[in-house]
């Protein structure tokens, strides 16, 4: 599953401490677990009410009988599909971990599609990724992820991993980031079409955005003048959803 097992207890705990509480939640939610390296730092935290969730056999084993009191808040599952509502319900929780790399992307999405429950969340991934989730309008590696998330809520970069903390160690540096949800997350625009836009916006990044978006009935003389010859990359999240308000709808 791509993932490396953090060695250093230290860092274990700058991550774990890296939780605010924002959004009064009293559920964590660990993805990977692993050997609990991280887990170990939440258990028994006054704060949180923690939940593991893995995919490995061999890690829920041995996180079950390291942490027998925790037994029915340590669970097999993998989190893209997991049942989240079946945990908790509509309460609020934050997420936390360190992410295998060949999904954490997907991580992302999955919480964006469960915003409304997730007002926080703190994860270790490669820095690469971290830094493209955190990237500003004008970057070179600002995209699809980047708008996403920063619709949604506000990103900071809290510190860089070596990789030779892990083992196996990754061929590449790691990053740790918190997302924290903005006090408005429900664009005011078809969302739908909103994550339309941008997704074929930079499937196309090198072209201006009249020519990525021409598959898309815009109407481009009720927007800024110049905004149909800019590329995906110079826009702001605002620009994004006032093209999305701005969709010829056929109702024929």
């Amino acid at each position: 599953m791509g993932q490396h097992f953090l060695l250093d207890p230290n860092i274990a705990r700058k991550i774990a401490a890296s939780l605010t509480g924002y959004g009064n939640y009293k559920h964590v939610l660990e993805i990977g677990p692993g050997t609990g390296m991280l887990s170990k730092h939440l258990i028994g935290n006054e704060k949180y009410c923690w939940v593991g969730l893995d995919v490995d056999k061999d890690a829920i084993a041995y996180l079950k009988n390291t942490y027998q009191s925790e037994d029915e808040r340590i669970i097999e599952g993998d989190f893209l599909r997991h049942d989240l509502h079946g945990l908790f319900g509509n309460e609020a929780f934050a997420i936390i971990g360190n992410f295998p790399y060949n999904i954490s992307s997907q991580i992302i999405f999955r919480v964006l599609n469960h915003r409304k429950y997730i007002p926080e969340v703190v994860g270790m991934f490669q820095k690469e990724l971290a830094l493209r989730i955190a990237a500003p309008p004008g970057s070179k590696v600002y995209g699809i992820l980047s708008v996403l998330t920063r619709a949604f809520y506000d990103v900071k970069v809290l510190f860089h991993v070596e990789p030779h903390v892990f083992v196996p160690p990754p061929k590449v540096q790691s990053t740790v980031i918190r997302l924290t949800r903005k006090d408005s997350f429900i664009l005011e625009c078809d969302e739908s079409m909103f994550f339309t836009v941008v997704k074929t916006a930079f499937n196309q990044r090198r072209k201006t955005l009249k020519n990525s978006l021409k598959n898309l009935p815009v109407e481009w003389g009720k927007l800024p003048a110049g905004l149909m010859k800019e590329r995906p990359e110079r826009l702001d999240v605002i620009d994004f959803v006032e093209i999305a308000r701005n969709i010829r709808v056929n109702n024929g």
